[in-house]
């Protein structure tokens, strides 16, 4: 069986955002007691992850890491119609990636202990984001 579903998650500021139990709430009541949730997130200049979510320090390191390896207003780029944060958001959400699959196991997703979802937000100007959710069973 498939079932699908379109969370829409309201605008986050700019950075890492631990978002597994806004994912898991939206769709606990759809989860099998096996099979695999598709996370695909419908945007250019966001990502989408999964990473350490125990300590909170882990989100501001990973900000400070992508915006250190791809600082806005990069020499020789020619995407810049939206500001300057815009191709370096096209960038690093290459690098984070636009999809995850994850396991379901007893009706939960099967993480590891530390394991978090993340909404990576490369945009400074917050927006609506949108994941499209495929549960297969």
């Amino acid at each position: 069986m498939i079932h699908q579903k379109s969370i829409t998650l309201g605008a986050k500021s700019y950075g890492f955002h631990i978002i597994t139990d806004i994912i898991y709430d939206e769709l606990k009541s759809h989860l099998p007691d096996s099979g695999v949730v598709n996370l695909f997130i419908q945007h250019t200049s966001a990502g989408i992850c999964i990473n350490e979510s125990a300590d909170a320090d882990v989100l501001h390191d990973f900000q400070r890491y992508f915006d250190h390896l791809i600082p806005e207003n990069l020499p020789g780029i020619k995407h810049t119609m939206e500001g300057p944060d815009d191709m370096p958001a096209h960038i690093k959400s290459t690098l984070t990636g636009h999809s995850l699959n994850i396991p379901i196991t007893d009706g939960k997703f099967a993480l590891g202990i530390w394991q978090g979802i993340y909404l990576c937000e490369f945009r400074h100007h917050a927006r609506p984001r949108t994941i499209l959710c495929t549960i297969i069973s």
